[in-house]
């Protein structure tokens, strides 16, 4: 795929991939065997029938490509960007084996764009209304998709969205030169084509209860609010000023236009010298984001070493390509500040790596050895934990961890009629993998539903009943 350079990149927000050429994609089309028994589709979330799609690009029929898609998956154009095929459906392609995997989010993503290019696309046959209500709490990538899924059927589906925009960590989490947002917004206008009502500003647990949504007329609630409450760090300093989580950081950027400050009026702090603790996708973006703001120097703290950087190796290129310093085996322990409580260094300690836990990686542990990197912001990107607004408002919902609901593979919280899926159940993961388990809680509220209607006798039940074992 082309790229920008780096020199013009660094300098503004605008998309740094440019994607496939025509000839570029029919070309990699005919790379692909057409397995008889495809391993990449077993590694697609949302059932993607890959070798169909690629044959119908090989053709040069790429709307067509793009239609097969969206049987399956109703945000290509966001997929193609972000998901992370190299250990997903390329992971599992037979080629990998030899040679190179075929390119398979690359080629979504210019069947999508090609879709984009040809002006609004047909909505797909939506089935007539069956007259069932069914409320999505977050309007992220698992809510998205649950939507649109239980829309084709026929279902009344109202999104209720808590911030002023819809798209969830589609639009705050994802920096725009890596998911620019007039795509994010083609994709939720698509999605609205299907009849999907979106209302914002409408916090679940304040402004209306779960309790009230089913009085409301709701049959059942999928919850797909993400995890976006920060994880400290838990060391002396990190109250200084200029220490930003990376939630906020990217929220100020990404959905309230921080960058462009005073023309929109949400100021974040420019820095020199910006140190970004973790080695996840969001340090990669907050390293990233803050080098387009201005800072001469970003550094990329991080505990174990690049082999077991959780973030996509593409973007840790993309990084290092831009000018960011690599830290490896180094774990914070102390920000540094001034007297006036402004950030002035942070104090590491160099780790070596011992026995793997239970992640599979190598555990890091501590050498004794410190040292400071001199630093005026620190961005803590370690990783996110559920907002207790919503789960604590929603009695009996049994919760795992750190306020993470508790599922069973369709996505059924132990409340009937409550269904939850994506970050909020897992901790934080990939976008494409909320995207799957939206699918998955669709087809399952589509079957709740269906089997209540029959079943359904004249008495009223409880807004909220427990789930009988499975």
């Amino acid at each position: 795929m082309r790229y920008r350079t780096p020199q013009k990149r660094i300098k503004d927000f605008k998309e740094v991939a440019l994607g496939l050429t025509e000839r570029q994609a029919v070309k990699e089309a005919n790379r692909c065997l057409q397995c008889r028994k495809p391993k990449c589709v077993e590694g697609c979330p949302v059932e993607i029938d890959i070798p169909k799609f690629i044959a119908i690009v090989k053709e040069g029929d790429y709307l067509s490509g793009l239609k097969k898609i969206k049987e399956s998956n109703n945000l290509p154009a966001i997929c193609g960007r972000v998901c992370p095929q190299e250990t997903q459906c390329e992971g599992k392609c037979i080629l990998r084996k030899k040679s190179r995997p075929v390119s398979i989010g690359a080629l979504e993503r210019f069947v999508a764009d090609y879709g984009v290019s040809l002006g609004p696309m047909e909505s797909p046959k939506v089935n007539p209304p069956n007259g069932h209500k069914v409320a999505v709490i977050g309007s992220g990538p698992a809510g998205l998709t649950v939507a649109s899924d239980l829309a084709r059927l026929g279902y009344n589906t109202t999104v209720f969205e808590a911030l002023h925009e819809p798209g969830g960590v589609l639009l705050y989490g994802i920096p725009e030169f890596r998911l620019p947002k007039k795509i994010l917004q083609r994709e939720i206008d698509y999605v609205r084509s299907l009849g999907v009502k979106i209302v914002v500003n409408w916090l679940i647990g304040r402004t209306q209860t779960a309790e009230e949504l089913l009085e409301d007329g709701f049959e059942a609630i999928f919850i797909g609010v993400g995890a976006g409450s920060p994880k400290y760090m838990g060391i002396l300093g990190e109250n200084l000023n200029n220490v930003y989580f990376a939630s906020e950081f990217l929220t100020r950027v990404n959905l309230m236009k921080a960058y462009d400050f005073p023309k929109y009026d949400t100021p974040v702090k420019k820095a020199q010298k910006v140190a970004v603790i973790g080695g996840g996708n969001v340090a990669m973006d907050s390293a990233r984001t803050a080098l387009r703001l201005g800072a001469e120097k970003v550094y990329v703290i991080y505990r174990r070493t690049e082999k077991e950087m959780p973030s996509r190796h593409e973007e840790v290129e993309n990084a290092k390509e831009e000018g960011i310093e690599f830290h490896f085996l180094s774990d914070p322990r102390t920000v540094l500040g001034d007297e006036r409580g402004w950030v002035r260094s942070v104090e590491c300690e160099r780790m070596r790596l011992g026995e793997s836990d239970t992640s599979g990686r190598r555990t890091p542990e501590p050498t004794g050895e410190r040292f400071c990197i001199e630093v005026d912001q620190v961005i803590v990107a370690i990783g996110q934990s559920a907002n207790p607004i919503l789960v604590n408002s929603i009695k009996g919902l049994n919760l795992w961890g750190n306020g993470y609901i508790v599922v069973d593979k369709e996505g059924r919280t132990n409340l009937e009629r409550i269904f939850a899926g994506g970050d909020i159940t897992t901790g934080a993961a990939t976008v494409i993998s909320a995207m799957g388990a939206g699918k998955r809680a669709a087809r399952a509220i589509d079957n709740f539903i269906m089997r209540r209607r029959e079943s359904l006798q004249q008495s009223p039940e409880p807004a909220l009943s427990q789930n009988k074992p499975q």
